[in-house]
């Protein structure tokens, strides 16, 4: 509010008039002590006449009345109008939408208050949606945006005024922003007072809304992805349905529950299992069990929010599992046949079936000790010598002749094509140390997955302690203080492993405890002092004393992870009956599902969504590495994205876009691009990685979903608190939709960057003569009326 002060420009007049004034009231005193009437009438008579004759006086010395006013046409004022299709609903019992109300009060035939602005102001007209845009008069508005970027636009108003004199700004909204995060703020440093006007009232038609959808997938075989779908009834009381369909437009399935009251948040829960890897994209809908009449609107306020796409990739495989054994035994079997049901999953096989010992001692010259009939072939050094004797390996389900034929791996560029690595039943010194430096390495810097299975020739017993194989395991490998465990294991889950989807095998506690109780008990177990800090144990045994003892634990290396298994006769589990086998082999490929989840791939592909955009802008994010698993810093990246349709355009093939990924500067190996999709929906990312000379190494997909719509219709109530909030940190001040006017003309009354010196002189107004005239026309008639001469 702008202050005003009094200032006198007659000053020489000061004196004179003081004395004038002291004149006439001891001339006045003196005839009213003299006049006959009451005293109070001649009190008032005098008070009256002095007060008339002081006004006079007073105009003598010119007073001014000197106030501070915005300079006119100096300073700009922004009205800014939202066009979001959020404006498209309507309040209940309105017959109008709240965008048919924002266009009447924009329109200059009804509504004056801009031509009042526009007489002190230099206005200037914006629309926003998805971005901010100037206009003339409004008459583009369409309520057609699918974004509310409130942030974003007030962010362009201030870049583009900056160091201009800006006054305000007049915001016309419903508060909705899409670019803002839960109670959050925008930006408000360095802008003039926003002055919000809220469009809408608080009680909107009734409405279904999909809030958001959030899948989790598992390695639970049965249901491996979960999906949950928040859905808020607005004027519901109700079955409500929600049905999950895929890209065909086939219900994959179907769940109803009923809203029992207003505003209730419905949680609808899918469990499935995609028919096909890779990528899959499906649609949740909701809507009233009892739909409208054939032919009749909807009742709703918007059909825009019933809906939302979601993807799930459950990855594209062959996960590839390598298994060294020291001898053949029937875990590897088993664990072979249960993988083959797993398409994605394979098993590599390296299986000694002989150790590395001479079978016969030559005795011939001195210092020969290899057989005499070879004398005088070859090379005949020590090392060739001994590699007659080696350990007789079996190589089972290799990708070609070559690859482990030379045994175990020895370079990074062999191993590190594996996802995760078992060892079951051979000892440390199966590996060189550089073998086993390696397998360290695979674990802690490639991401790989490793798992040791218990035998006669692992953890303690195969002299792992101490060594770099044994510092991946999650158990301490010392020897323990206790002998044996005797008699009957019986097996049974750790608190953890209740939590963790891949150890049960049931979806319910009663049934898996049941599965528990009927378990055969083991009879094989290697102990171990102790698990790691920072490891969680999975699963335990318990002896027939009833002493519980650590069975599977597992814990993070590095960038992999690492499982053990200490029950030496899984095996046994499975020759029960066929249901027991049924669930061991589930077991095994659950298991084995765990051990290569989120292991990195030579070319891996990420879709970060950038909140702060509201266009829904995301960034593709690829990550090379070359055969080495070091950053590939010289490739070149193309990313092919396309659109996802659903129902009858489903099979229709659609053009992809090609975008170029550039090589980011704070990181080797990643390459990024940004898009901005132009439709709601699901989008497929297919990003290929060549090298320097050409060759492809490697591919990698990605889905993600864009729904703008279902975003600016996810609360249908105006947001007024951040209105509120946005008013208070600025400056401003709430207004109503009906007090525009009125605020159009106290604004001049307010502080602008631009003001000037308003002086008013206070002697020449009617109100100043009409003080004096007052005054002595009332002394003049409180004495006629009470007959004082």
């Amino acid at each position: 509010m702008i202050l005003a002060t009094l200032t006198f420009s007659g000053w020489n007049w000061f004196w004179p008039v003081v004395g004038f004034v002291a004149l006439a009231v001891a001339v006045l005193a003196w005839s009213y002590r003299a006049s006959s009437g009451p005293g109070w009438l001649r009190a008032w008579c005098l008070a009256l006449k002095a007060a008339g004759i002081a006004a006079l006086a007073f105009c003598l010395l010119e007073p001014l009345w000197t106030t501070q006013r915005p300079r006119p046409g100096a300073n700009l004022f922004a009205v800014v109008a939202d066009n979001s299709q959020g404006l498209q609903i309507k309040d209940r019992g309105e017959t109008n939408s709240r965008g048919d109300g924002l266009r009447a009060l924009l329109d200059p035939r009804g509504q004056d208050w801009q031509a009042t602005l526009a007489g002190t102001f230099e206005l200037r007209r914006y629309l926003f949606d998805a971005r901010l845009q100037s206009t003339a008069d409004f008459h583009e508005l369409a309520f057609d945006g699918r974004a509310t970027a409130l942030a974003t636009s007030l962010r362009t108003l201030k870049e583009r005024f900056q160091g201009r004199p800006l006054a305000g700004i007049l915001l016309l909204t419903d508060g909705n922003a899409t670019d803002l995060r839960g109670s959050a703020l925008p930006d408000l440093t360095g802008l003039p007072p926003i002055y919000p006007v809220v469009i809408g009232r608080s009680d909107p038609a009734r409405d279904l809304s999909v809030q958001q959808v959030n899948v989790s997938q598992t390695a639970f075989e049965d249901a491996p992805v979960s999906i949950q779908a928040d859905v808020l009834a607005t004027g519901f009381r109700e079955p409500v349905v929600a049905r999950l369909i895929d890209r065909a437009g086939r219900t994959v399935q179907e769940q109803t529950l009923d809203a029992r009251k207003d505003g209730e948040t419905l949680a609808f829960r899918f469990q499935l299992k995609p028919e096909q890897k890779g990528l899959s994209f499906y649609e949740v809908r909701v809507a009233p069990r009892t739909p409208p009449a054939l032919g009749a609107p909807s009742d709703e306020a918007t059909l825009a929010n019933n809906s939302r796409v979601l993807v799930v990739n459950r990855g594209q495989g062959p996960y590839r599992i390598l298994y060294v054994a020291g001898r053949p035994n029937w875990e590897f079997k088993y664990l072979n046949r249960a993988v083959e049901a797993d398409d994605q999953v394979q098993l590599v096989g390296l299986i000694r079936v002989a150790k590395r010992e001479p079978k016969f001692d030559f005795r011939g010259r001195s210092g020969e000790s290899s057989n005499p009939l070879f004398r005088g072939f070859g090379n005949q050094a020590a090392e060739e010598v001994q590699a007659y004797d080696k350990p007789v390996l079996v190589r089972l389900n290799t990708r070609d002749e070559l690859e482990l034929r030379s045994g175990f791996p020895r370079t990074p560029e062999d191993l590190y094509g594996f996802n995760a690595v078992i060892l079951d039943d051979v000892e440390n010194e199966f590996f060189a140390p550089e073998q086993s430096q390696l397998l360290q390495k695979f674990v802690s810097e490639r991401g790989g997955g490793f798992l040791m299975l218990g035998g006669m020739e692992t953890f303690q017993e195969g002299n792992y302690a101490r060594t770099p194989i044994g510092d991946v395991l999650p158990v301490y490998l010392d020897k323990p203080t206790e002998q044996a465990a005797p008699g009957p294991l019986k097996f049974e889950l750790a608190r953890e492993g209740w939590l963790q989807a891949w150890a049960r095998l049931r979806d319910n506690e009663s049934e898996e405890r049941t599965r528990l109780d009927s378990m055969t008990e083991f009879q094989v177990l290697n102990r171990v002092r102790g698990v790691k800090p920072g490891a969680s144990v999975i699963a335990s045994v318990r002896d027939e004393h009833g002493a519980e003892i650590p069975a599977l634990a597992v814990q993070r290396f590095g960038r992999g992870r690492s499982a053990a298994l200490m029950v030496g006769d899984v095996w046994r589990w499975g020759m029960k009956d066929a249901a027991a086998h049924a669930d061991m082999d589930k077991a095994w490929r659950q298991l084995m599902r765990w051990l290569v989840a989120d292991v990195p791939n030579r070319v891996d592909l990420a879709v970060e969504p950038q909140p702060e955009d509201a266009n829904g802008t995301v960034l593709l994010q690829v990550r090379a590495r070359d055969a080495k698993f070091q950053a590939l810093d010289d490739a070149m990246v193309n990313i092919e994205v396309e659109p996802v349709t659903f129902g009858t355009e489903a099979g229709a093939p659609s053009a992809p876009i090609h975008l170029q990924a550039e090589a980011s500067a704070t990181e080797a190996g990643l390459y990024q691009a940004s898009y901005v999709p132009r439709l709601t929906g699901g989008f497929k990312a297919t990003a290929i990685v060549t090298n320097s000379v050409g060759a492809e190494v490697g591919r990698a997909e990605a889905g993600w979903s864009t729904d703008l719509a279902a975003e600016e219709f996810r609360s249908l109530t105006p947001n007024v608190a951040l209105l509120e909030s946005i008013a208070r940190k600025t400056g401003g001040e709430m207004v109503a939709a009906a007090d525009l006017e009125k605020f159009a003309r106290s604004l001049p009354q307010k502080q602008a960057p631009v003001m000037e010196t308003a002086l008013n002189p206070l002697w020449h107004t009617p109100a100043m003569l009409a003080l004096a005239l007052g005054c002595l026309l009332s002394e003049w008639g409180l004495r006629r009326w009470k007959g004082m001469p």
